[in-house]
Order: C-alpha cells, then sequence, then structure tokens
C-alpha cells in the first residue's frame, strides 16, 4: 500500500515529516519498505503556462508542434516551445519547466536550437517530472489550476513523500489511508479523525426514478449487499487535480470521474466498490453461484468458465461481475454513462481468495477481501462515494436498496495480566485497556473493576481478532517490542540433540561430502505431478491429504514422496545453465487423508489435553521422514585432464546405500519396479524387519526417458529415495567403534556362472553367508554374457577381501572360505565355478 504523508496528516493532525511517520510505524509492526519524495531530484522553476498558438512542423518524419506558452510577465511571458506531444490543444494549461531546471534524473533545461526553431522552455509529462510511469503525452492540468506563471509543484504534490508499506495478511485495514492514519495517530498519541465518523453530504434521495433493487442469494458468502443509484450524472467532467495525484501517488492511474471516485473511495476507506451502467443492466442485481460451466468475460476482456464454487454478481441474463475480483464487460462503466448503479458489498474472504486463485486474476478488490473488509463498512463507503459523485459530477441520488444478514460480533474475555505475563514485564493495567481502545476495541470490566478480568469487542474492521493471543500482541506491538525484555532461554543440564536428529544430520552431512547440494521444496504436488511421474492410479502414493486453502488450485495436496518436489526444483536448475545438478533433501512426506471435521480446535490461552492431542494426532496422516535426491547431468566435468563422465544409475545406489551405513544400517539391493524409474535400470531398497524378512523402503537407479523428457532432464538421469525413518527405527542407540586389525589381508577372486535371470544380489548374498564371519568385503568387479559362458548364462566376477582380526590367514583357511562360499552359492542360486 503506497500513501502520501500529506494525505496522513490530514487524517491525523499529525506534522512530522514521512520518515519519522515510517520509524513509528515500524516500531509498532508495520512493514515499511520505503519512502519516495515526488518529483526527488527536481530543481528550479516549474510554473503553469497557457497554451497560446501551436504550429505543426511538417516537414520532419515524426509530427513536431512549435508551441507558443505564455508563463506569465514575471517569467518572460510568451515563449516558443517544441513538443512533440499531441494529447493538447490551444487554450489548455500545461506545467512549464524554464530553462535552468534540472528533471529528475539530471536532466537539464536550457534554450537551444532544434528542428529549426528556438526552444525556450519544456512542456512536461508526469514521468518526466517524477511523478509516475504515465509517458503518454503531456500533463494537462485543470483550468482551476491557478494564475498563469503560478509555481506549480504544490498542485502536483511535488515534494510530498510517500510511504510504501507491505501489508501482510492479517492486517487488511492498513490498506487504506483510514486504517494507516489510525496507526499513524496511535504511534504519534494523538487523536485519530476517522472519515467514515462524518457526514458524507450526501444529499436527500430524489424522487426523479427508483433505485436499482439488489438481493443476495448466499447470504453466507455474501452477507451485506448494497446498490445505490445515481442518474443525470455527467460523465465529461473530468477528475480534480487533488484527486488524481493521490490515485498517483498509490500507484494507479486515472480512468474516468466515475472510476476514479470509486478507486478514491477504496485507498480512504479500505471498501472495494464497483460502478455499472443502469441502461445496460437488466432487472435486479444480486450476488450469487452461477451456473457450472457458465462463460464470462472480465474486465480485462478474457472469457472465463466458471465454477460453482464462485459467487459472482447477476442480473436477468447472467453473470455480470466475479464478486470481490472484476466486473464484467456486459455491465461496464463507460465514458459516456449517465446512469450509474453503485455496488458496496461485503463478501467472504476465503470465496474471493479461492475464486482469484482459480481464475488467476488478481485485483485491488480481491487483495482487499482476501484480507478481511470492514463488516460494516459497505453502506457508509458508498455514501462517501455518491457524494463525491454528485458533488464532482452532477446528478440526482436516488437512493441506495440493500440485504443484509444479521452480523455476529466476536466477544473475547482476557485476564488484564496477561500481556504482563506474556511479555515479562510490568504493564499497567489502566495502559492495557488504553491500548485496547485505542485500535477500536470496546473494553468492559467482567468483576466490577479493570483489575482482573475484561470483555473486549474488536471492531469490524479487524477480524483477526479472535483470541487473547491476538489482543496481547496488539498490546506489546503498540509498546515497543523494541522494549521487551529478552533473555536466553536456559538449557536443561544433559539436553542435547535426539537419536534421530543425529542421525539426520549425520546422513545430510554424508551426502553433502559426497558433491551432493542439499535443497528445500516446497511440498505441494498436484495431478500433473503425478502423471509426468507416471504414477498409476492403484499406487499408495497417490493418496494424499488435500488443502483447505491452497498456495495453487493446480497444487492441492501435501506430497507423498520427496520425488514429485525435487524433480521439479532439478528441472528449473538445468534450465538455468547448470551442467551438474546433484541435489538431495530430507524431510517428511504425508501418507493418507485427513478430514477437518476430526481436527479439535484448540485454543492458545491454554495447554491442550491429554484428550485433545490424542485425537489430534489420531486426526492427522502419516509423517516419515524421506530422504531423496536426483543426479543429473555431469558428475565429473571434461577438461584437459580427460573426457567427463554422466551420473549413472550405480552412482544413485551407492549413495543411498552409504546414506543408511552412516546410521549403521545395511541396506539390501535388489531388482525393482518403481514406475519413476527404468524398468531395466531400478533397485529396489530393503531392510530385515524383526521377523527375519525384508521390507522395501524405496528406490534408486536411472530415471523413465518418459520422466527425463517430461522435465526436460539431461538423458539417463538418476535418482534415489527411501524411508529414512524406517532406518532410523533399525539403527543401533549407539554404534561400538571398529576393530581394525593389524594383520594382512588375504585378496580372492571368484567368478562364476549363473543363469541370466539371477540377479547379482542375490549372488553376492549367497557368497557373503558362505565365507562366514572372515568375510571383510565383497565387490562384483565383472559381468560378462557370450559365447564363453553360453546362451542364458553370465558371468560374474567377485573380490573377495580376507581378514582375521587376531592372525595372519593361511592359505588353507583362505582356501577353505573359497571352497565354502562358492558351495553356498551352487546351493542357493545355482553357481558354478567359472
Amino acid at each position: 500500500m503506497r500513501i502520501s504523508a500529506s494525505w496522513l496528516r490530514e487524517l491525523t493532525g499529525v506534522e512530522s515529516g514521512g520518515r519519522e511517520m515510517a520509524e513509528r510505524l515500524i516500531a509498532a509492526g508495520l512493514e515499511v519498505e520505503g519512502v519516495q519524495v515526488i518529483g526527488e531530484g527536481l530543481v528550479g522553476v516549474l510554473v503553469v503556462g497557457r497554451v497560446q498558438g501551436i504550429e505543426e512542423l511538417t516537414e520532419f518524419k515524426k509530427p513536431i508542434r512549435f508551441c507558443q506558452v505564455d508563463v506569465g510577465e514575471h517569467n518572460g511571458g510568451v515563449r516558443g516551445i517544441i513538443c512533440g506531444a499531441r494529447n493538447f490543444a490551444e487554450g489548455d494549461l500545461v506545467a512549464v519547466a524554464l530553462p535552468g531546471t534540472i528533471l529528475p534524473g539530471g536532466f537539464q533545461i536550457a534554450s537551444r536550437e532544434t528542428y529549426g526553431r528556438l526552444s525556450d522552455g519544456m512542456i512536461c509529462s508526469e514521468r518526466e517530472m517524477g511523478l509516475g510511469d504515465e509517458h503518454d503525452g503531456i500533463l494537462v492540468l485543470d483550468q482551476e489550476a491557478g494564475e498563469v506563471g503560478d509555481e506549480v509543484r504544490a498542485l502536483l504534490g511535488i515534494g510530498d513523500e510517500i510511504l510504501d508499506i507491505a501489508v501482510t495478511p492479517d492486517r487488511g485495514y492498513a490498506l487504506s489511508a483510514r486504517g494507516i492514519a489510525r496507526e499513524v495517530a496511535i504511534a504519534f498519541d494523538v487523536d485519530f479523525r476517522d472519515p467514515v465518523d462524518h457526514d458524507p453530504g450526501l444529499p436527500a434521495p430524489s424522487q426523479r426514478a427508483a433505485p436499482v433493487a439488489c438481493a443476495s442469494d448466499d447470504l453466507t458468502a455474501c452477507d451485506l449487499f448494497t446498490l445505490s443509484t445515481l442518474i443525470g450524472f455527467d460523465p465529461s467532467v473530468r477528475t480534480p487535480q487533488w484527486m488524481r495525484n493521490r490515485l498517483r501517488d498509490c500507484g494507479m492511474r486515472t480512468v474516468s470521474l466515475a472510476v476514479d471516485v470509486t478507486n478514491y473511495v477504496m485507498l480512504e476507506l479500505g471498501q472495494p466498490l464497483h460502478a455499472f451502467d443502469v441502461d445496460q443492466l437488466q432487472g435486479a442485481v444480486r450476488a450469487g453461484r452461477p451456473p457450472v460451466g457458465a462463460l464470462f468475460t472480465t474486465l480485462d476482456h478474457v472469457e472465463r468458465t466458471l465454477s460453482a464454487d464462485d459467487l459472482v454478481i447477476l442480473d436477468d441474463r447472467g453473470p455480470i461481475g466475479l464478486a470481490g475480483v472484476m466486473g464484467g464487460l456486459d455491465a461496464e462503466i463507460s465514458t459516456t454513462s449517465t446512469n450509474i448503479a453503485l455496488e458496496s458489498a461485503h463478501f467472504d474472504e476465503n470465496v474471493v481468495a479461492r475464486a482469484s486463485r482459480r481464475h488467476r486474476l488478481g485485483s485491488e478488490a480481491s487483495r482487499r477481501f482476501e484480507r478481511g473488509v470492514d463488516r460494516a463498512l459497505a453502506p457508509y463507503a458508498a455514501g462517501r462515494a455518491m457524494a463525491l459523485l454528485v458533488e464532482l459530477g452532477g446528478g440526482d441520488y436516488v437512493g441506495m436498496t440493500a440485504v443484509e444478514a444479521p452480523m455476529e460480533r466476536t466477544v473475547i474475555e482476557i485476564d488484564v495480566d496477561l500481556p504482563a505475563r506474556v511479555a515479562g514485564m510490568p504493564i499497567d493495567s489502566d495502559r492495557c485497556v488504553a491500548l485496547l481502545r485505542a485500535v477500536g476495541c470496546e473494553v468492559s470490566e467482567m468483576d466490577g473493576t479493570m483489575t482482573h478480568r475484561l470483555r473486549v469487542l474488536p471492531p469490524t474492521w479487524r477480524p483477526d481478532l479472535t483470541d487473547p493471543a491476538d489482543l496481547v500482541e496488539e498490546v506489546l506491538r503498540l509498546i515497543g517490542y523494541e522494549n521487551l525484555p529478552s533473555s536466553l532461554p536456559v538449557a536443561p543440564a544433559g539436553a542435547r540433540l535426539t537419536p534421530a536428529q543425529q542421525m539426520r544430520r549425520r546422513v545430510g552431512t554424508a551426502l553433502a561430502n559426497s558433491g551432493l547440494v542439499e535443497v528445500l521444496t516446497y511440498p505441494f504436488v498436484g495431478p500433473e505431478d503425478l502423471r509426468q511421474l507416471r504414477i498409476p492410479d492403484s499406487d499408495v502414493r497417490r493418496v494424499m491429504p488435500t488443502l483447505a486453502n491452497p498456495l495453487s488450485d493446480e497444487q492441492p495436496w501435501m506430497r507423498a514422496a520427496i520425488l514429485f518436489t525435487l524433480l521439479p526444483a532439478a528441472r528449473r536448475n538445468v534450465g538455468r545453465g547448470h551442467s551438474g545438478v546433484p541435489i538431495f533433501e530430507i524431510g517428511s512426506v504425508f501418507c493418507g487423508t485427513v478430514s477437518p471435521n476430526a481436527i479439535p480446535h484448540m485454543g492458545v490461552d491454554r495447554r491442550p489435553t491429554d484428550a485433545q492431542w490424542q485425537a489430534l494426532e489420531s486426526a492427522l496422516p502419516d509423517q516419515p521422514i524421506h530422504c531423496a535426491a536426483v543426479l543429473a547431468g555431469e558428475a565429473e566435468t571434461s577438461g584437459w585432464w580427460g573426457s567427463g563422465r554422466p551420473y549413472l544409475w550405480s552412482d544413485a545406489v551407492e549413495l543411498a546405500v552409504m546414506a543408511a551405513e552412516v546410521c549403521g544400517v545395511e541396506l539390501h539391493v535388489s531388482r525393482g519396479s518403481d514406475p519413476i524409474f527404468h524398468p531395466g535400470r531400478c533397485a529396489a531398497l530393503s531392510v530385515k524387519d524383526a521377523n527375519g524378512g525384508e521390507t522395501i523402503i524405496g528406490s534408486a537407479g536411472e530415471l523413465h526417458p518418459t520422466v527425463v523428457d517430461d522435465y526436460g532432464l539431461p538423458a539417463r538421469s538418476c535418482a534415489f529415495e527411501f524411508d529414512l525413518s524406517a532406518v532410523f527405527a533399525l539403527a543401533p542407540v549407539t554404534r561400538p567403534a571398529p576393530i581394525f586389525s593389524t594383520h594382512p589381508v588375504a585378496k580372492e577372486d571368484l567368478a562364476v556362472v549363473v543363469d541370466s535371470h539371477v540377479e547379482s544380489a542375490a549372488v553376492e548374498q549367497a557368497l557373503r553367508v558362505g565365507a562366514g564371519p572372515l568375510l571383510e568385503s565383497i565387490r562384483l568387479f565383472d559381468v560378462y554374457t557370450g559365447p564363453q559362458v553360453g546362451e542364458g548364462k553370465k558371468s560374474l566376477a567377485f573380490a573377495l577381501r580376507l581378514r582375521a582380526d587376531d592372525r595372519t590367514l593361511s592359505a588353507e583357511e583362505t582356501a577353505e572360505v573359497r571352497q565354502s562360499a562358492l558351495e553356498h552359492a551352487a546351493k542357493s542360486v545355482g553357481a558354478v565355478l567359472r
């Protein structure tokens, strides 16, 4: 929200500058991103000039005008000025920079010969004077702007300071001059002049015509709807300069008087308004739900398909506006509209927010409704806007129609000393009450005094105040967070990371030491993600919790696997030019669904009961910790030292096994069938369960070519993902230090022939069991298929390393271990010595 310091001074009487206001607002908890000076850098004389004559110069490539402009006798009288703009005529008043003036950006005006004429000054546009971005033509002033030759700075607001405030979602009231001025008044401890409390000056309704009727078909989504009617309005009247200045300062452009007034009142009070052309309406105007699949064209000329969840404004022919977001073309106000119906309503913030996201259509109105608009403000804002329209554009106000649901106010009970207990400092009860009243709350005592418990009725413009904690926050932010005492919590004796936390850090450190980069991704996914990952309908990973209010309607679910969100991150990095993308993430996944009705509502004023905790835990889905990585592109870059190497499926398997090993758990590798991975290069990762069997906890290998293509990754990119919580459950709490033998190792290489369908992991496991405790390590180093082993066969060569802790192995012992391993492999998988 951008707002001028002069507007805030008008509402509060504060004489301080914009920078001091910004400091006070920041101390009160608002985010002021900066203070900008209108026309900063403009030095010199800028005056009102009247165009007395225009000579069209046609001998040049582009249209050029030589203008005779009267800037006043004391400024040199009539001056000749070259200008290329064509949006002004003889008799118009313009802003003229005289020679010697320096415009923003360091551009100095001087008398100079150009286009065969002496140009003795410059006729300025808004952008040239540093007022805004408008540069379609020069700025034409109102005829009442002043006398020729008068200084134009004050008229245009040059030198005024603009506060740029980032409004958080819980402070929708700050999207208005009324809301910010209230904060300024509190910060400077002065009285606030609420514009709603003043008579808008609206005349009594005329009897010339009946006002347009209105209704609300859904009083839950639209609990207040008003429609004010004005006839005989003059649409040719120009918006006054003071209003154009304020709209410009707030970042809005001038359209027409009727539209500008609705925007101005929205900026002033915070209530969005929308004007319809009465002559284009057909019947009564109402808020309701559209027919499913109905087509509707908004003011941005985009045809949209409406959902049954949308709330729209309708007349007898159908939708004419998307409620709280944007109006439609069918009843659009135009520069010739003389009869106006002004909508001022209150819409449910969730309905507006979802419609805005569903249609990817944000507006100034939706920004305010999403954050919460004052429930009682609509008729006051309509009266203020109608009074301005009648005052500036004439016409007859013929009345207002309205429909309203009963308004239920929230009453909060709070101990008067709760803010002091939370802050850890003494706060006088009278000061606590005074601060609550300053933000607009009605405060009364419950026990006859103001020293124990209070009953607080928040104002209608603060829908975010619903709990005692909200009131505590208001008191503390107005006292000033910098005034609160600070002390570090004392860690209890013996406190340390849990074993699971230690192992999680150990896994992350091991992967980082292996060259991978840890990333954090948002855990939101949608149908398109599942399609690109080839997840079948029967896969359990399709069962995910649905968000009640997703950031995007295209991603309404919480992920059931980290690869769902890690692969898009890899795509972004590859798209930004990285030749090698080794990334990993350790985080939660969400398995199963949850019913919102099953979640108990717990306050923040006391600790939840054991039953509430149990109900909450039961309602939540399983949330195991997973570890996943994507390896795309080059593992080793090429250069003068030699050729590079891409990541292979074996890298993914090795990293997954290593990640589990640092926790003291061995992963077993076998042939896998995860649809995300290549069917022939996918390994299943499993661990031994309590019954001695094996449980698959993840997959590793090369990604499926379709997945690689859909995500735009380098060919044969690899990945892995496994359930780290399952590893933690099997990991020993304490791990003994490894025993290092000082005796030499005995090396044995063993090549066996097996059927081609036999997995190498099964052969390795058989050799490991047969070799017994003297086997230190075993590694597959060669695979051969060909005529030497016969059709349907393959040769697997393993390197065995044997060692004893207390002696050097003899040749007989080594031969015995070799023979035992071979015999067990022959019995288990049919292996034959090659």
